[in-house]
């Protein structure tokens, strides 16, 4: 019977320290993910929208070297910065790397931002200011990106169509002819 007390009493002692301790691990899980840090994302599988397009991209996750670096989102953000004229078509493999960096960087000094190299509500929202619907077919939007014109940009002037489907879920072409690939932060395809 006094095993059983001291089997009891050791498992009291463990069990609280324990139970702490994991709910201490949870807790910093929670605030060390993306949605949380940036206290904007939607939490969304896809690059998202409702309403007028003019403000979908206000809402988006964050994608850099470390978060979303291989997505469809990274992706779509090249698409972006190739549209903008900081990368060059070749350089949009849904690949978030230091090319990719360089050209975040340099977009977001341009547009008066804290250039720290990560696409996140900020860079999201200012590219959004270049989203135009064209067409509405069967509750399919056609939304057009303008990018950069004349001599600002080292590549031309570059535009590429998105769509938002009925249920509010974006995708687009990139420069390659390719597509039309889904805006999925968690899988690349493009």
């Amino acid at each position: 019977m006094s095993s059983l007390r001291s089997t009891r009493r050791v498992l009291k002692r463990v069990a609280v320290p324990a139970i702490g301790a994991a709910l201490a691990i949870g807790i910093n899980v929670t605030i060390a993910t993306p949605a949380a840090a940036s206290g904007s994302y939607t939490g969304r599988a896809f690059v998202h929208g409702t309403g007028a397009v003019s403000d979908d991209f206000d809402d988006e996750g964050v994608t850099n070297v470390t978060t979303h670096r291989n997505s469809n989102v990274a992706c779509l953000w090249q698409t972006i910065l190739w549209a903008n004229g900081y990368l060059p078509s070749s350089g949009v493999d849904g690949v978030f790397g230091d090319q990719t960096d360089a050209a975040t960087r340099n977009f977001q000094r341009d547009k008066g931002l804290s250039a720290d190299g990560s696409a996140g509500r900020n860079s999201w929202t200012k590219a959004g200011d270049k989203l135009v619907q064209h067409d509405n077919q069967n509750g399919w939007l056609y939304v057009v990106y303008h990018g950069a014109t004349g001599s600002r940009s080292p590549y031309g002037s570059h535009q590429f169509v998105l769509q938002r489907s009925p249920d509010g879920n974006y995708r687009f072409y990139p420069p390659q002819g390719s597509g039309p690939y889904w805006a999925a932060y968690n899988s690349r395809t493009c």
